[in-house]
């Protein structure tokens, strides 16, 4: 799988909604990145720290660059096709061989948020990991406190399995994490449903 997983994202497929465009991040996209990953209110549930300046952000789309070439990247920057502007990403945080599952991640500019975006561009992914990548098992986590991003994994049909007590360290403070996941027969079924 792992070697199959990497010829997939050497050449980032490009995926579309309705409302997005899902494609590899450039580096042209610094302004883009920068406007959202510079603030707390952005990273105050994520386990990375705002970016201090633009040149940071610069180089961490540099070191990307790198690892989308070696197809060891996952993770798709999220257009907004009316605004023509990268808002966002939406993606595969790790995968496991072995259970044939992957887990997902997601972060938004707060500018979109309260659109639906986030669900539009996870369920688009979790279509993506289930169908091309037939995957078993896909799951998202959260750190307890973050009600908005729970409701947007629910939304696309996740169920809440449970919480992992003080399981992620940051700086000096233990956060609790809670699990949503949902598995190829229950997206399925989904896909098949008639709309509403």
């Amino acid at each position: 799988m792992r070697e199959d997983i990497r010829r997939v994202f050497r050449r980032m497929p490009v995926l579309y909604t309705d409302r997005l465009m899902l494609r590899r991040m450039f580096r042209t996209d610094v302004d883009d990145m920068f406007e959202y990953s510079k603030l707390t209110s952005v990273t105050r549930f994520l386990t990375w720290s705002p970016h201090p300046d633009k040149r940071y952000t610069a180089r961490y789309l540099s070191y990307l660059s790198r690892k989308y070439d070696e197809g060891t990247f996952y993770d798709w920057g999220v257009v907004y096709r009316p605004d023509a502007k990268m808002i966002g990403t939406c993606g595969f945080t790790r995968f496991s061989e072995e259970n044939n599952s992957a887990e997902c991640g997601y972060v938004l500019n707060p500018a979109y948020w309260g659109r639906g975006i986030a669900a539009e561009a996870l369920f688009e992914v979790m279509r993506f990991g289930f169908l091309r990548l037939g995957l078993h098992r896909i799951e998202c986590r959260y750190m307890i406190g973050n009600d908005r991003s729970r409701r947007v994994m629910e939304k696309v049909g996740m169920t809440y399995e449970g919480t992992y007590r003080d399981s992620l360290l940051l700086g000096d403070e233990y956060k609790t994490v809670g699990v949503c996941a949902i598995i190829d027969s229950d997206f399925m079924k989904m896909l098949q449903a008639p709309p509403r």
